[in-house]
């Protein structure tokens, strides 16, 4: 019976098993490699040769035909170079596999050193939800691997390493140490930011209820800032959170030694040059973008009207769903995309069309053209919006203290649990029914709300956010009921900012 060797293809962020099964016959020596290997594959035949050789041991003088199993997916990359030479070393009887349920990924250098691969930390939480109690990796993945329980994680140099583990010579002993939390915090607290009350109280709401939000003023308005100040208001990750988050970011091969696992909020923000493929992610086997990267997190979109129209239509599919579906000819791939999405913009070329002192130098056409960048389809999907105004210099100067991050975080914290106690989802995230049932409005409120939408002209989707935005503030208020000053100030968040 042909022995097999097991291994894993990330697939999104989940895992595929792959059988690599070896024949030997009485030909004249060469490699084949069947199974669907992509140009990187092929060119292991190499690898494995000089890797096999140069760790003391003959390769077989026989014609040697790999097989990758399932042959429908497309094997990619270096990590399957470790899992065909142990399968050539077993069928040849220079190695005795004797554990049952172990893994092997690795990439081989020619002296037979293994190197490390991406997404590593995605292909070991594959093995052990498949049931596989041992995997055999890289010294320099071995951290990341490590960080999932209940599967051994055997840190190897070598080749040789393994051989010899398997001799019973010198055995690899298990790995011990994991990521510790990185020190990266955010840097400014909403206490140095002076004036903006109103902007700092739709930062709380979003925070407390996972709703987007768009800013939109002149130049040295202090959007950037607010912006960053963000994160100092967001409650810590869970470790459900902060594994699924590592997990984005092994599968783009972002973490390593010196960025450990991501057990903090972060906040991602792309120039608005990036193509369509690094925003939503991309390549021949897709990898996840910056949408995805912002998964449990932040994307900020700093001056949202200079991206592409094609990227901000991108958006649409996560802003609704939370996931991104990247299609290529080699199949469909979703990619975890949950993030509260934070966008600033100018109201026109020039910045200045809303300023209270300075004169706008651009036509109404240059502005309504400018403006309509972003689609209404897009801005819809946006919870609060706010026209925020430079801070006038009598506020600059003052020496009142405002209110510290850590007060604002702790509103936030208790508004989230009460929302938790509810619902496993932040109000932003309920769907049309969902909002429906925890929103029992008085006679007044659904009054209050039908004028709002008839006169301001909004859309269900609109109506729907609004409901959502309120619960939340009445969360913030410790409040069971959604109130009239409840909806009141919801509705202040949705006024027509754009032309």
């Amino acid at each position: 019976m042909m022995e097999k060797i097991y291994t894993i293809a990330p697939l999104g962020l989940k895992g595929i098993l792959v059988e690599v099964e070896t024949n030997l016959s009485r030909h004249l020596p060469k490699i084949i490699i069947v199974g669907l290997p992509d140009t990187s594959v092929q060119e292991a035949k190499e690898r494995i040769w000089a890797a096999i050789e140069n760790s003391g041991v003959q390769f077989p003088r026989q014609k040697v035909v790999l097989n990758l199993s399932p042959a429908q997916i497309r094997k990619e990359g270096g990590s399957y170079d470790l899992p065909m030479a142990v399968s050539i070393l077993q069928t040849a009887k220079i190695l005795e596999i004797t554990d049952d349920k172990v893994a092997f990924i690795g990439e081989l250098a020619l002296s037979g050193k293994l190197k490390p691969v991406p997404g590593i930390l995605v292909m070991v939480s594959s093995l052990k939800d498949m049931g596989f109690k041992k995997v055999f990796v890289s010294i320099k993945n071995a951290k990341e691997a490590n960080m999932v329980e209940d599967i051994e994680v055997y840190p190897a140099d070598s080749l040789l390493e393994i051989i010899e583990h398997y001799d019973g010579k010198k055995i690899v002993p298990l790995a011990k140490e994991k990521f510790v939390a990185n020190s990266n915090r955010a840097s400014i607290d909403m206490s140095e930011i002076k004036g903006q009350e109103q902007a700092k109280r739709v930062l709380e709401i979003s925070a407390a209820g996972g709703h987007n939000v768009l800013f939109v003023g002149p130049p040295g308005a202090g959007k950037t800032m607010l912006a960053k100040a963000f994160l100092s208001i967001l409650p810590d990750m869970s470790l459900s959170e902060s594994m699924e988050t590592s997990k984005v970011h092994s599968l783009a091969g972002l973490l390593s030694e010196d960025n450990h696992l991501i057990d903090y909020r972060i906040i991602r923000d792309p120039h608005h040059s990036a193509s369509v493929s690094a925003i939503v992610g991309g390549g021949s086997w897709p990898k996840p973008g910056e949408i995805s990267l912002a998964h449990n997190n932040v994307l900020f979109l700093d001056e949202i009207l200079e991206f592409p129209r094609q990227v901000l239509e991108s958006l649409r599919q996560p802003l609704e769903d939370n996931v991104i579906t990247v299609s290529r000819v080699k199949g469909s791939f979703d990619f975890p995309a949950n993030f509260i999405l934070l966008a600033t913009a100018n109201p026109c070329p020039c910045g200045y069309f809303t300023d209270k002192t300075k004169e706008c130098k651009c036509s109404a056409v240059e502005i309504k053209r400018y403006q309509k960048r972003i689609s209404g389809p897009v801005l819809d999907r946006i919870d609060l919006h706010l026209l925020v105004n430079r801070v006038r210099t009598k506020y600059l100067s003052t020496t009142d203290k405002a209110e510290s991050s850590d007060t604002i975080k702790q509103r936030v914290f208790l508004a989230r649990e009460k929302q938790l106690a509810r619902s496993p989802k932040l109000n932003a995230k309920l769907s049309s029914k969902e909002i429906l049932g925890v929103c029992h409005l008085s006679q007044s409120s659904k009054n209050i709300l039908t004028k709002a939408i008839d006169g301001l002209q909004l859309s269900a989707r609109a109506y729907f956010k609004i409901l959502k935005v309120s619960r939340t503030i009445a969360d913030l208020s410790v409040s069971n009921k959604v109130e009239d000053k409840h909806i009141l100030e919801a509705l202040q968040y949705r006024s027509k900012i754009f032309l």
